[in-house]
């Protein structure tokens, strides 16, 4: 028997994790272990059960496998080559036409949500229009959309391949693309009065935040394979926010919760061009798992 036939799994994880480690991934360890679930097909609880089983022969998976790596070692996120990323429980597909879910956006959806249950409690017969802007992959709309199933829910983008996964990911987690009204635009130019616009009673958006400046120095997996239009924020990083601030006084009526999240060092900018936009009740900030300012909330 070969040595290559008595590689068991736990070896192949290993020797992975070396060899991620020397193209200069970073959490080697945990995208060895999330290759070898997609690949396998295997749950984590079942890959730990299976830990000392002999790596499986034939049927092209030597060669798939190190597709896989390849891809991975070269700096492509691990979300985008196994083509899937979870948010709020429930797994997106995402590829690079779209900015990969981050955990700290749950944070979004979770004070959203707070927020639009005391303004429209259970009960009331209320239904919040809400306006995802932005949308990407739909994590957003669709968290919202499958959290609050009574919600009027639109989702818009400027990228129409963005539209058509979030459009996928719509039909797969909420068993139907037309829960979610789908609109491709410039940020909030479709929804204005003069476009025919109807209200919106919630406006969350997760915008380009990232300075101009700053794009080159990003880490690899962003800089390299994350689509910049949804990273590049303009000179400063707040251009998406000033742009959406003057146009709130467009729409049909105000928003009565704006939620967006912002980039490090920013909210209290972008809280400011909120006060300049109109008057709220109250403006508070989210703090991520960074202990940084990461979703200014405006309520009136």
């Amino acid at each position: 028997m070969s040595a290559e036939t008595r590689k068991t799994l736990r070896d192949a994880w290993s020797q992975t994790k070396a060899r991620l480690e020397q193209a200069g991934v970073e959490e080697a360890a945990a995208d060895a272990e999330l290759l070898l679930l997609h690949l396998l097909g295997k749950s984590k609880a079942e890959l730990l059960r299976d830990w000392r089983e002999p790596w499986p022969a034939g049927a092209g998976l030597d060669a798939a496998w190190e597709e896989l790596l390849r891809r991975r070692g070269s700096g492509e996120p691990v979300q985008y080559v196994t083509g899937e990323q979870y948010f709020y429980g429930r797994r997106f597909e995402v590829g690079p036409q779209v900015l990969i879910p981050r955990p700290e956006t749950e944070l979004l959806a979770e004070a959203v949500l707070l927020e639009a249950d005391r303004q429209w409690p259970a009960g009331s017969g209320a239904v919040p229009r809400v306006l995802d802007v932005g949308t990407g992959s739909g994590a957003l709309s669709v968290t919202l959309a499958a959290e609050r199933p009574t919600w009027r829910v639109t989702a818009s983008d400027l990228s129409a391949d963005a539209l058509g996964m979030a459009k996928r990911n719509a039909a797969a987690l909420l068993g139907a693309e037309e829960r979610i009204r789908f609109v491709q635009g410039d940020l909030l130019e479709p929804f204005m009065a003069e476009a025919g616009g109807e209200p919106i009673d919630v406006l969350v958006s997760n915008p380009p935040y990232i300075a101009s400046g700053e794009m080159p120095d990003l880490q690899r997996e962003v800089r390299d394979f994350e689509p910049h239009l949804a990273l590049d924020g303009g000179d400063d990083g707040l251009t998406p926010y000033r742009r959406m601030a003057e146009q709130l006084g467009r729409l049909p009526q105000l928003p009565q919760i704006v939620a967006w999240e912002v980039g490090a060092g920013q909210a209290e900018d972008v809280a400011a061009l909120l006060r300049e936009a109109a008057d709220w009740e109250r403006i508070r900030f989210v703090v991520d798992y960074a202990g940084i300012n990461r979703h200014v909330i405006a309520v009136r």
